[in-house]
């Protein structure tokens, strides 16, 4: 079974080691039995570690004091065994004399029978006692398993022998040391795996689809022959680290069966490992395995195996006779320690059977769900909300005329902002199909993106509430309004940040920050010229405003007075000028010498305009209000804020 709540980009191979040096923490419970690290590397033979006691005879009852002393090691298992029988389980408990270095653990369920490391901090010695308990055999021997790194660690390193008085001595065995683990042989490759029987006698999957392992050193390969009881098969790719695949009943973490070719020192180890539920993956015995071989040329990582189609009795290890999705993953590896995969495991589109009728397929890195949802996140709020924002902000002037009963500039940003709303929702729903709940691994990104909906929703909810245009109310509605759409902007914005890094999209590089620092650049840009814009037409209108005002009461004082040289103004006639202007203001027959001709056609222009658009002036009133700057629009909007509109509608959606 799935786990419910992991995303697929924690595919089985987050691949940090499980091993006593992969417990930081020291609760390596699981390794009480064998007491061997699950590496996947030979133990040392010669132990640099030894084992003292306090004295080397007992009676049920006594306390001994026991160290483990050598070179700086990292972990430590210590157990006591019965001297015959040392396969069993641990005999006695232990009392720890400092806490801080070292825990008890509870194997074979007596709790306190084994001593392990609390951190993977280097340490020299341990101490602790051992506490004889009232059945315990004739002959203790103490062993102690020591990791010093993750791939150099002694198991069942001996220690002295203390028996109970009064008994026969202990005969040595032959051997007192457990005898190692024996890895199967491993070959060597000599030439590139050949892809010319893939979906005749070989089952494929090649990424990209149908490239030639033999050619291409990007190609990624996986193949899988089948003979009467077995299956062979042979895995290529690009890696300085890992290959691996997996069997997997679903697309997510738990229960899978994988299989890691890790490179280290310029060897191959081939290595079959094993997931239960979102745990570190537990590498299992190499004995299911037969004919490994592996190659390493070129950066080319090259492994091959066989393995019977039904392993009965083998825990973790599925049927192939079943079908099963299919994941290919490469990471990094250092020191033989797997780290989590650099990009999404490339995955198969359905579950297939690799014995059955031999196929050629391919797989991807990322899934199409995902892919709508940043593509519809994108639209929305990089294009549709940022076209609606200009058109709010400066074209009220420009599309001013009714379309449908509204002006059209709000009829346009009404529309777009619908738009936006509705491609968030259904964004917004897309990874929860996909992933049939909320996904607790995806970090800051899917809160910022609940947040983004709470605000969307709740704008359509303010717009549809709006006040009347005189509303008292109205001034807080705006407000209001400016102040979530902003939010909801710039949260939009950083989810879309932290959302490109997701390893289901598999965006390439850092080309995806930078686009997408380009785009806010540009609507950020944009505005900001708008704005600049504005205010220097706004400050050119009130400077025509002062000079009008200056020349009206020029002319009016000289009208009282009379012209120098005794020149009299011809008043124009009453309708010379426009509605509600003040009589007397048309066009003047100046004489040559004195005052300029043509400040009149330039303050009649202003003052018509003005008028036209509904305002009231007065001699000497006030001369700067909201009205006024609207004339600017009207000079000189129109034809700059189209050219911009064409240049933000073209670049938005190319």
């Amino acid at each position: 079974m799935a786990v419910p709540g992991f995303t697929l980009g924690a595919f089985i191979l987050l691949l940090l080691v499980s091993s006593v040096a992969n417990y930081p923490n020291g609760k390596v419970t699981k390794s009480c039995r064998g007491m061997i690290p699950e590496h996947g590397h030979t133990p040392q033979s010669d132990p640099t570690c030894r084992i003292s006691v306090s004295q080397m005879t007992f009676r049920p009852g006594d306390q001994i004091k026991v160290a483990l002393s050598g070179p700086p090691f990292k972990g430590f298992l210590l157990e006591a065994r019965d001297a015959e029988n040392l396969s069993g389980p641990p005999i006695g408990s232990f009392t720890l004399i400092d806490s801080q270095v070292s825990q008890l653990l509870t194997c074979e369920d007596i709790q306190g029978s084994a001593v392990s490391h609390t951190s993977p901090s280097k340490k020299t010695e341990i101490k602790v006692y051992w506490n004889a308990p009232s059945s315990a055999p004739n002959h203790i021997k103490f062993l102690a398993t020591v990791v010093e790194k993750y791939k150099i660690y002694w198991v069942k390193i001996p220690g002295p022998i203390i028996s109970q008085p009064n008994v026969l001595p202990f005969t040595t065995p032959k051997a007192t040391i457990a005898s190692m683990p024996t890895l199967p042989p491993v070959s060597h490759l000599t030439k590139s795996f050949n892809a010319s029987d893939c979906g005749n006698k070989k089952f494929c999957i090649r990424h990209p689809l149908n490239c030639d392992p033999e050619k291409e050193l990007a190609c990624v390969f996986l193949s899988f022959t089948r003979d009467a009881k077995s299956v062979m098969v042979e895995m290529r790719g690009p890696s300085k680290g890992y290959l691996s695949f997996a069997f997997s009943h679903d697309r997510w973490m738990g229960d899978d069966d994988a299989y890691v070719c890790i490179l280290e020192d310029q060897t191959v180890h081939i290595q079959p490992s094993h997931l239960t539920g979102r745990s570190h993956p537990v590498m299992d015995s190499r004995d299911p395995l037969e004919d490994m071989a592996w190659r390493l040329a070129d950066g080319v990582l090259q492994c091959s195996f066989r393995r019977n189609i039904t392993l009965p009795g083998v825990k973790n290890r599925f049927d192939l006779n079943a079908s099963y999705y299919i994941f290919l993953a490469d990471g990094a590896a250092d020191d033989g320690r797997i780290h989590k995969h650099s990009r999404q495991p490339l995955i198969t589109y359905e579950k297939y059977n690799v014995t059955g009728y031999p196929e050629n397929i391919g797989g991807s890195h990322s899934l199409l769900l995902l892919k709508v949802h940043g593509a519809l996140m994108f639209v929305a709020w990089m294009t549709t909300v940022s076209i609606g924002v200009l058109i709010a902000r400066f074209f009220k002037p420009v599309w001013s005329k009714a379309l449908f009963g509204d002006a059209a500039w709000f009829q346009v940003h009404r529309m777009l902002m619908l738009t936006t709303s509705a491609l968030t929702f259904i964004a917004f729903l897309l990874p929860f199909i996909y992933r049939g709940g909320w996904n607790w691994h995806a970090g800051y990104h899917p809160y910022l993106g609940c947040i983004v909906m709470i605000l969307a929703v709740l704008q359509l909810l303010s717009a549809a509430f709006r006040p009347p245009l005189h509303d008292p109310r109205r001034q807080m509605f705006n407000w209001t309004h400016w102040s979530m759409g902003t939010a909801a902007r710039i949260i939009a914005v950083a989810a879309m940040f932290l959302g490109m890094d997701l390893p289901g999209l598999n965006l390439p590089g850092p080309w995806k920050t930078y686009a997408m620092i380009g785009f806010v650049a540009w609507h950020v840009g944009t505005e900001i010229v708008l704005e600049v814009h504005t205010y220097r037409l706004s400050r050119k209108v009130e400077i025509l405003d002062d000079d009008r005002i200056q020349i009206l009461q020029s002319f009016t004082a000289a009208e009282a007075e009379g012209f120098p040289g005794g020149a009299v103004v011809a008043r124009p006639p009453a309708d010379a000028g426009e509605p509600g202007s003040r009589p007397g203001l048309g066009r003047s027959h100046m004489p040559r010498s004195g005052w300029a001709r043509e400040p009149w056609p330039l303050s009649l222009r202003v003052r018509s305009l003005c008028s036209a658009t509904g305002e009231a002036t007065t001699e000497g009133g006030p001369h700067t209000t909201k009205k006024k700057k609207e004339c600017l629009y009207i000079f000189s909007y129109r034809a700059k804020m189209a050219f911009y509109m064409l240049i933000v509608l073209t670049l938005r959606l190319s």
